[in-house]
C-alpha cells in the first residue's frame, strides 16, 4: 500500500513535553497545598486532554466539586502557557523526518488532545512555518481522540482518503483513533507509553527512530 499523507499526535510523538507538563500540573497543585506527582506519574495521566489530565492529578475527593475542577483547569492552562517551552523540545530525528516528508511533498497535519492554544504556540515556535497544513487540538465543540471525527477532518484537508493516511502516535488513544478512522496506526517507541500498550491497542508498525518511517512505509506524492 502506498500512502499519501501523515497525521501526527503532538506530545510524546513530535515533542518531549513531559517535564513542562509535570511542572505546570505540580505548580497548580502546590498553589492549593495539594500533593504533587512525579514526572513518571504524570506521563500516564496524559493523552485524553487537559480536563482529564487535571482530573487525574487532583485528589479524588476534589472531583465532586465541579467549580473547583473548572478553576483548576483554567489555572493550569495559565501556568502552562508561561512555561510551555522551558524544557520542551522535538525528539531527536523528528526534524529530519519532517524535512524528508516535506521534500517528498507529503502533506502533514497534527491532531492533539492538548488544548489548541498551547498546541499552536508550540508548533509555531518549534517547527518551520507552513510545515503542517492543519493543526487541531482540544477546543469547545470538537470531540477529542479517540473519536475519529477530528482526524478525518484533517485527512479531508490533506486531500487523502482514510486508507491513504499514516497516523503516528505514542499511546493507546492514538492507535485506537487511527484504527477507528481507517488509517495505518504507527506507534512510536520514544514517547510516553510502552510497546505493549501500543501493540495491544492495534499498532500495525512500531518505530524506534523517526527515520525508520521510510523503511516501513511507502509514500506517493499527492
Amino acid at each position: 500500500m502506498q500512502y499519501r499523507a501523515v497525521i501526527f499526535d503532538l506530545d510524546g510523538t513530535l515533542i518531549d513535553s513531559l517535564e513542562d507538563l509535570a511542572d505546570s500540573v505540580n505548580q497548580m497543585l502546590r498553589n492549593h497545598g495539594l500533593p504533587t506527582h512525579t514526572s513518571d506519574a504524570v506521563r500516564l495521566m496524559i493523552g485524553n486532554g487537559t480536563q482529564k489530565l487535571i482530573e487525574r492529578a487532583l485528589p479524588k475527593e476534589y472531583l465532586s466539586d465541579a467549580d473547583f475542577v473548572k478553576a483548576a483547569v483554567k489555572e493550569y492552562k495559565e501556568i502552562y502557557q508561561n512555561h510551555i517551552l522551558e524544557k520542551t523540545r522535538s525528539y531527536p530525528g523528528i526534524l529530519e523526518m519532517l524535512h524528508e516528508l516535506s521534500l517528498e511533498h507529503i502533506p502533514m497535519g497534527i491532531c492533539t488532545n492538548k488544548h489548541v492554544e498551547a498546541a499552536e504556540t508550540i508548533v509555531k515556535i518549534l517547527f518551520e512555518e507552513k510545515l503542517f497544513q492543519i493543526v487541531l487540538g482540544d477546543c469547545p465543540g470538537k470531540p477529542k481522540k479517540p473519536d475519529p471525527t477530528t482526524v478525518l477532518e484533517i485527512a479531508s484537508v490533506l486531500s487523502a482518503r482514510p486508507e491513504e493516511v499514516v497516523y503516528l502516535g505514542d499511546s493507546a488513544v492514538d492507535m485506537e483513533t487511527a484504527t477507528r478512522a481507517g488509517f495505518l496506526p504507527v506507534g512510536v517507541l520514544w514517547g510516553f507509553r510502552d510497546k505493549e500498550e501500543l501493540v495491544g491497542a492495534g499498532a500495525k508498525i512500531l518505530l524506534e527512530h523517526p527515520m525508520d518511517l521510510f523503511d516501513q512505509v511507502t509514500f506517493v506524492r499527492v
